[in-house]
């Protein structure tokens, strides 16, 4: 049974520091738009850890917010 999916072999949601470099920022970018709660993402707080979905990142890369 084939897999007709045309999603990518991309976990639902990255670390601080993988999600960093996918969409070319530093990670403590990403901690300031979660600490300040300003950037045109807000990331998941799991066990307070932040966790950024791969749906917003793909979404901040086309041009969406």
């Amino acid at each position: 049974m084939e897999n007709k999916s045309t999603r990518t072999d991309l976990p639902e949601i990255l670390t601080t520091n993988e999600a960093a470099p996918f969409i070319n920022r530093r990670p403590q970018t990403l901690r300031k738009w979660a600490a300040f709660e300003n950037g045109p993402i807000r990331p998941l707080r799991i066990h307070g850890r932040l966790a950024w979905r791969v749906s917003d990142l793909m979404t901040l890369l086309s041009g969406g917010k």
